[in-house]
């Protein structure tokens, strides 16, 4: 059998293939302009974008050594990332330390599998329903808010949950974070893909709602019914998993916690923890009484914040009686809620949710009776485990620098762009659907992608006769589905690293579904061009 090369030589591979590339492909650049378009809440910004008929091929510059400082290059573009990953897994290893998780998860499986005395449960499967409505919950993330980096945080938490039901690390990814990038793929209200595509093709924000959300819907269907396939599979015949043996980390731990039993108690110190959270959730509400919810082109401003506040108060006084590790899985639902309320109601990203982790870290760890210096460590010891997925994000985004250095990021662009002039309606449809998704591989960045490609794409599509909204389409689902399989996604490469999953077997393992995924979106892409729907 032959041996899997390593994460980090793959991607270094890759690096090295662009600087070759530089060497032969011709320099080419767009001229670029900006613009100014309306984002999802109404208000305006300014971006850069690519001018029509503008594209020019300028001198070479063939990268050499570059190929060794791209790892600085990359830390440097993607050091929030980097930092977010490390301060997550430190703050997880705090949480991880108290055992709350396990003692959440087992009890969360006694409670489940009583349904199996119901015949209509047991014939459906507790764990089928489980896998089920926690994909459907991740998917509306996705499709909503654009949830990608936050994924990496739920990996640590979902794969325990999926090897305690006796499946593997696999189903445990499949169950936050590619149940969000499939709902990113088919995302009806993303303000990252959808609201910038959008205005920058002159379209009304969000409009063809309706279709997308019947999109959002097939994609989701098939993605669920996907990952309950294989993991029913792995259950039946768990030597056929690819990450079985690799599972032996998390099976090894799942046994040694079981081999010490966990001691229920409540120590002082959790209740003066739980005095000061309530105060300084009392001080946010009555600072903020009301909160802006942006969703889709509508805003709704609602008591989000005191209505948090009164129900940590009661549930944190339930969990207190019961034992500290449910205060702790408390302060953990709360860290979730905060998180979706920051990033819908306030503009939240990496920096932000990096300091909510990191406060509901400290905060288990002072509820646990940790010292200062045992947090210390804690915290050091979960970047260090982590420490490789943050160094091959780096790597990767290098990939990029290459490729943008070289010059050679727009010569692909134009040559890809003029080969759709010479095609038919549904072909041209299609390669504007091929092209999305082949760039997507080296330019993972939706946002950068939509500025670079949309005002070509949004003209095109007015020459053969289709409307923009298809171009959008295209884009949305050229965005999205390569997401999961390209080494240049920080996320896809933080997310493999934290779960143990080297790149090489993870894309043995989804590249199949990937692919069917593609011909899907392509497939639903030709009603636009024959039937009138809403917004197209």
């Amino acid at each position: 059998m032959k041996k899997i090369p390593h994460t980090f030589t793959i991607v270094f591979a890759l690096i090295v293939l662009a600087a070759v590339c530089t060497w032969f492909v011709p320099a080419g650049e767009f001229i670029r302009e900006s613009i100014t378009v309306q984002n999802a809440d109404g208000s305006t910004a300014v971006r850069e974008v690519v001018r029509n008929n503008s594209f020019r091929y300028v001198e070479r510059n063939p990268q050499t050594w570059q190929v060794f400082s791209a790892l600085f290059d990359g830390f440097v573009d993607k050091a929030d990332i980097i930092i977010f990953i490390l301060m997550v897994g430190g703050a997880f290893n705090i949480l991880n330390n108290s055992r709350a998780i396990e003692v959440g998860v087992m009890a969360f499986l006694r409670r489940v599998l009583r349904l199996n005395r119901f015949r209509f449960f047991k014939r459906l499967g507790v764990e089928n329903i489980i896998i089920t409505l926690i994909m459907i919950m991740f998917s509306l993330f996705g499709a909503v808010f654009g949830m990608s980096e936050e994924t990496i945080a739920f990996v640590i938490i979902f794969i325990p949950l999926a090897i305690s039901m006796g499946y593997d690390s696999i189903v445990g990814v499949c169950m936050c974070y590619v149940a969000a990038h499939i709902g990113f793929a088919g995302a009806m209200l993303n303000p990252f893909t959808i609201g910038i595509a959008q205005g920058i093709a002159d379209l009304p924000i969000f409009s063809g709602l309706e279709y997308r959300f019947f999109c959002w819907i097939v994609l989701t269907a098939i993605g669920i019914a996907f990952v309950l396939w294989y993991a029913n599979r792995v259950k039946r015949h768990p030597e056929k998993s690819p990450t079985h043996k690799l599972d032996s980390h998390w099976r090894q731990r799942s046994e040694e916690q079981q081999q010490n039993p966990v001691r229920y108690a409540t120590p002082p110190v959790a209740w003066v923890m739980y005095g000061l959270l309530s105060l300084v959730l009392a001080y946010c509400a009555f600072a903020m009484p009301t909160t802006a919810i942006a969703v889709g082109g509508g805003e709704a401003s609602l008591p989000i914040l005191p209505v948090l506040a009164v129900l940590f108060v009661a549930s944190g006084l339930f969990a207190l009686r019961k034992s500290v590790h449910f205060f702790i899985l408390d302060i953990l639902f709360f860290t979730i809620c905060f998180l979706i309320v920051g990033v819908l109601g306030y503009g939240w990203y990496v920096k932000e949710i990096s300091a909510l982790f990191l406060a509901m870290g400290i905060c288990s760890g002072v509820a646990d009776r940790q010292s200062a210096d045992d947090i210390a460590k804690l915290f050091l010891a979960g970047c260090k485990d982590i420490l490789s997925a943050a160094l091959v994000v780096g790597l990767a985004s290098g990939i990029i620098f290459i490729l943008r250095d070289g010059k050679i990021i727009d010569t692909l662009l134009y040559a890809l762009t003029r080969s759709l002039a010479e095609s038919g309606d549904i072909t041209s449809v299609g390669v504007m659907y091929l092209f999305q998704t082949l760039l997507n591989l080296i330019m993972p960045s939706g946002s950068a992608k939509a500025a670079l490609t949309m005002p070509i794409m949004a003209q095109f599509s007015d020459l053969i006769g289709v409307s923009r909204q298809t171009a959008v389409l295209a884009f949305q689902f050229g965005d999205g589905f390569t997401n999961m399989l390209t080494p240049t996604s920080g996320v896809l490469i933080a997310v493999l690293g934290v779960a143990k999953i080297p790149y090489a077997t993870w894309v043995k393992w989804v590249w199949k579904f990937i692919l069917a995924l593609i011909v899907i979106g392509f497939l639903l892409m030709l009603p636009t061009m024959f039937i009138q729907l809403p917004g197209f």
